[in-house]
C-alpha cells in the first residue's frame, strides 16, 4: 500500500477550480488532506474489502481530488457528485493527469439530493460546504443528512468547533464516530473578501460508521 506521502504527491497535479464560485464555498481540498483521510480509509479497510471493494461516493467533489484520491487505491467503483458543472470538466482532466487505478464517474447533481441509488456498500468522502456565507448557514447539516441516507461509513471535513454537532449529530441518527482528527485547509486569495493571499484554516475531519 503506498504511503500517505505518496498519494499525496500523485495527487499534486490536481488542478484547482477555475472561476469558483462563493455562493457554493467552492475551496479546493488540498493533496495532503485528501490523502490523509484516504489513507485512513485504507487503513479501516473501508475501500477494499473481502467481498472485493465497494463504491466510493465524493459528495461535491469539485474538481475530483477526494475521488481521484479513492480511485488510486482502487475500489470497485468511485463516483463523484457537484451541482456545478465546471469543474468537473476540471475532475475529468485531473483524472487523465493522475492515472487512477479505478475510473470515476462523474455526476452533475445536487450533492444534497441524490439522483443516484446504490445497492452495495457505500463510503462516502466529502469536504462539503461549512456555512460561512450569509443565507448558506448549516449547509454542512445538509451534506450529513443524505450521508445519512446512503452511507455505510463516512468521512467528512467541517469546521473547527464542529466536534459537538457532528457527534450530537450522529448520536441522532444511532450513528458512531470512530475517529476525530484535525487537518488543516490551504485556502488561496480567490473572493473580494478575501485579505491575505493564502490563509491557512482550521478544519476537522471525522469516520462515522452509519446503521
Amino acid at each position: 500500500m503506498p504511503t500517505r506521502r505518496a498519494l499525496a504527491r500523485r495527487l499534486g497535479v490536481v488542478e484547482d477550480f477555475q472561476n469558483p464560485s462563493p455562493a457554493l464555498e467552492q475551496y479546493a481540498t488540498s493533496a495532503e488532506v485528501a490523502a490523509s483521510l484516504v489513507h485512513v480509509a485504507d487503513q479501516r479497510g473501508d475501500l477494499v474489502d473481502d467481498d472485493g471493494g465497494a463504491t466510493v461516493l465524493d459528495l461535491g467533489t469539485g474538481t475530483g481530488m477526494l475521488a481521484l484520491a479513492a480511485a488510486l487505491r482502487g475500489p470497485r467503483r468511485v463516483v463523484g457528485v457537484d451541482v456545478d458543472p465546471a469543474p468537473l470538466r476540471t475532475a475529468r482532466e485531473n483524472a487523465a493527469r493522475v492515472g487512477a487505478t479505478t475510473d470515476v464517474e462523474w455526476v452533475v447533481g445536487d450533492a444534497t439530493d441524490l439522483p443516484l441509488a446504490f445497492d452495495d456498500r457505500v463510503v462516502v468522502l466529502s469536504n462539503p460546504p461549512f456555512g460561512a456565507q450569509d443565507g448558506n448557514e448549516h449547509a454542512d447539516r445538509a451534506f450529513l443528512d443524505q450521508v445519512r441516507d446512503v452511507a455505510n461509513v463516512s468521512y467528512t471535513v467541517h469546521n473547527a468547533g464542529s466536534e459537538e454537532f457532528v457527534r450530537a449529530y450522529a448520536a441522532d441518527a444511532d450513528a458512531t464516530v470512530t475517529d476525530a482528527f484535525a487537518v488543516e485547509l490551504d485556502v488561496d486569495n480567490q473572493f473580494d473578501f478575501h485579505d491575505h493571499d493564502t490563509a491557512a484554516i482550521d478544519a476537522e475531519a471525522y469516520r462515522i460508521e452509519w446503521t
